[in-house]
This record gives structure tokens, C-alpha cells and sequence, in this order.
């Protein structure tokens, strides 16, 4: 399986929406090994006013994504989300653009006691989902296992191409329980606090916590979790489903 499966990215931000909701772990796709991961976002308490000019609105949206990968070899995953989706409160269908991916990590992360990796990503959007309409992702993953539990941190860089300054600031954390090899229960924590050349005011930063259960069998895992934001700049209530194969 690969880092698709386990979860979670922030829930909103003032300059685009989220479609992948992730904290990527470190796993990869098995060597010559494809994979299709269904994201879908639900939000039934949201923000009412659109981020972005003609952007869409998250209250009593669905948004997310097809995520396709393929892994390369032992440390190398490439992606392809596409359809990037959005269905609106009033039942318009939007496509909102596309997105490659090129992760790298230590082979075998899942049986690991530490391990690491960073994920890169290119997005071509709509004008409606983004006001860039090219940006990308610097993701680091950094993971440490003990026993059952799980820490694991994202420490994500956002990026338009407008300098180094101008990157956004946007970690993700994951604490995992591994109850069994099938069945894990996790807390994940997202944040955005702003452009590194000056954060954003507390209030203005989105700031969420799931509660989320990992279900693996055989070739196929869901995922479902539950978030709460804690700013005015976060939905309030915020459903992920995650459904993956591997083929």
C-alpha cells in the first residue's frame, strides 16, 4: 500500500480549498504495484463565504479527488490526481484541475522504528479553486514507531513560484494507535499559519483536529474521519473518506 492510504492535508486556506485531506506516512506502492485512492471531503458546517473570488463554497460541499500511483521502485512513488473534483451546495459538478506527484521515502517505512521521505507536487487549477493557476508542494515526512503508536509529522511548504518568502506554511501531525495489523485509530492535527515572511494572525489561520479509523484487507483500506476547526478561518465540521486499492 503507500502513503495515500493514511490521511490528511489542511481543511481550508485563503489562497485554495483542500481536495486531499492526508498526513502521508511514508509508505509506498509496491514495486511495479498500482493503486487508485477515492478522496472525498464533506463538509457539514463550513465557512459560507468562498476563499477566493468565485471560488466555492465549503459549506455543504464535497470535495476531493482520484488519486492514481504507481510505484517505480523501492524508494520511488509517482501520482496523478486527476479528476481534482468539487460538487457544490447546490449540486454543480466542477472539475477543478490536476496534480503529479514524485515521492521519495526509505523503503520498508511501514516496519521502520524511524523513517523519512518528502513528496513533491505540481498542480495546474481553475481559476474557481486556486488563484494561481500553477502551484506546488514540498512535503517532508518524518516518522518515528514505538510499539503500537505512530508519530508521525508532514511539515508542508506551499508554494505559487513568488519567491521564497512567499511560501506557505501549512504541518500536519498524525498520532496513531495500531490495534491490530487491520485496524488503527489516529488524532491528526492541520494547520496553516501563513506565508513565512509573516504569519498570519491566530485567528486567520486554519486550525483542525481529526479523529479519524485506518480498516485494511488484502489489496483494499478505507478510512474514515471526523474534524472540528478551532478558528474562524476553519470549517467547523469537516467528513474525509479515503477508499484505496492496490492492483
Amino acid at each position: 500500500m503507500f502513503a495515500g492510504l493514511m490521511s490528511l492535508l489542511p481543511i481550508a486556506a485563503a489562497h485554495a480549498q483542500a481536495d486531499e485531506i492526508q498526513v502521508y506516512t511514508g509508505e509506498l506502492a509496491g514495486v511495479h504495484e498500482a493503486s487508485l485512492t477515492l478522496h472525498a471531503n464533506y463538509t457539514p458546517r463550513g465557512i459560507k463565504v468562498a476563499g477566493i473570488p468565485g471560488g466555492v463554497v465549503t459549506d455543504h460541499s464535497v470535495n476531493g479527488t482520484f488519486e492514481w500511483a504507481y510505484g517505480v521502485n523501492e524508494w520511488f512513488e509517482a501520482g496523478l490526481y486527476l479528476p481534482v473534483y468539487s460538487i457544490t451546495r447546490d449540486g454543480s459538478v466542477l472539475l477543478d484541475g490536476g496534480k503529479v506527484r514524485a515521492l521519495f521515502a526509505v523503503p520498508h517505512a511501514e516496519l521502520r522504528s524511524f523513517f523519512y521521505g518528502v513528496n513533491f507536487e505540481y498542480s495546474r487549477n481553475a481559476k474557481h479553486w486556486d488563484t494561481s493557476r500553477y502551484s506546488g508542494e514540498i512535503r517532508p515526512i518524518v516518522g518515528v514507531r514505538r510499539g503500537p503508536w505512530d508519530f508521525i509529522a508532514n511539515p508542508i511548504f506551499d508554494t505559487s513560484f513568488d519567491g521564497v518568502g512567499a511560501l506557505v506554511f501549512a504541518p500536519s501531525f498524525r498520532v496513531a494507535k495500531n490495534i491490530t495489523p487491520e485496524f488503527a485509530v489516529a488524532l491528526e492535527q492541520y494547520s496553516e499559519f501563513g506565508q513565512i515572511n509573516g504569519f498570519a494572525p491566530r485567528g486567520e489561520q486554519p486550525q483542525s483536529l481529526f479523529a479519524v479509523t485506518d480498516i485494511s484487507r488484502g489489496t483494499f483500506s478505507m478510512e474514515f474521519g471526523v474534524g472540528y476547526g478551532f478558528t474562524d478561518a476553519s470549517d467547523r465540521v469537516v467528513l474525509k473518506t479515503i477508499l484505496a486499492r492496490s492492483f
